[in-house]
């Protein structure tokens, strides 16, 4: 089993910056994604991107590429979403996530083996 708890989530101006973290604990595989979802009221859940824990190897959405930046701290073990230039549609509920049996990133989220408690984003106009 693996343990993932969020933070860092609140409410912030359009143009403001929030960091999420997600911590991991639990059974550690070598080689899992952790990946970072999100989901708005009455919306599917979307895949933001998603970071490959051995290596560091990325992947981003197009909607926020170039924007928000992901990290791992493996000391830690801890991954981040570090958020910048934030709009109003970024406003929802982040979710962490880890995939432990693929050897490439996915995005689809029916991949992924285990879910972190979610923190609400809200970016004001």
């Amino acid at each position: 089993q693996v343990q993932l708890v969020e933070s860092g989530g609140g409410l912030v101006q359009a143009g403001g910056s929030l960091r999420l973290s997600c911590a991991a604990s639990g059974r550690t595989f070598s080689n899992y994604a952790m990946g970072w979802f999100r989901q708005a009221p009455g919306k599917e859940r979307e895949f933001v991107g998603a970071i490959k824990w051995s290596g560091g190897l990325t992947y981003y959405a197009d909607s926020v590429k170039g924007r928000f930046t992901i990290s791992r701290d493996n000391a830690k073990n801890t991954g981040y979403l570090q958020m910048n230039s934030l709009k109003p549609e970024d406003t929802a509920v982040y979710y962490c996530a880890a995939e432990i049996h693929r050897l490439a990133i996915t995005t689809s989220p029916i991949e992924y083996d285990y879910w972190g408690q979610g923190t609400q984003v809200t970016v004001s106009s």
